[in-house]
């Protein structure tokens, strides 16, 4: 039986989330960034979609396959 291969996305801070309101700061926090230029891989599911609309003019996301 083939291994379903589950979908990824690489969500990398390229803008700083100094001027971001509280909300959006807490968000970025809960996501795994540390500093401007990091990148994390998280799943491709409804809530990763959800917090990345939600701070979108702050990430970039690239599709991974893992």
């Amino acid at each position: 039986m083939a291994a379903k291969k589950d979908k990824k996305l690489k969500i990398t801070l390229v803008k700083s989330t100094i001027g971001a309101i509280p909300k959006h700061r807490n968000t970025v926090k809960s996501m795994g960034f540390h500093k401007l230029g990091s990148s994390v891989v998280l799943p491709d599911n409804d809530a990763t979609k959800g917090q990345i609309a939600q701070i979108r003019h702050l990430v970039k996301v690239e599709e991974v396959d893992a």
